[in-house]
């Protein structure tokens, strides 16, 4: 049997609820909350650089977790 592919091991972050996004690395509770709320307000993130528009959100934390996200668009 194959195994399934990598992919489903990623967070897509268009629809994971807060507490799946704040197990990321960097992202606590209310960080995890205002992308949850930039989600509803603006729609989804097309690409997974999008997340940066996230207040808080910067390229550092970024390159902790570009390898552990994806939007469903890529």
């Amino acid at each position: 049997r194959i195994d399934e592919p990598a992919v489903l091991d990623l967070i897509d972050i268009n629809t994971a609820d807060a507490e799946t996004l704040s197990t990321l690395p960097g992202i606590g509770p209310t960080l995890a909350q205002r992308i949850v709320e930039y989600r509803e307000t603006w729609g989804e993130f097309y690409y997974i650089e999008d997340i940066m528009n996230v207040e808080g959100i910067g390229p550092s934390t970024f390159e902790n977790i570009k390898d552990l996200i994806m939007t469903g668009y890529e």
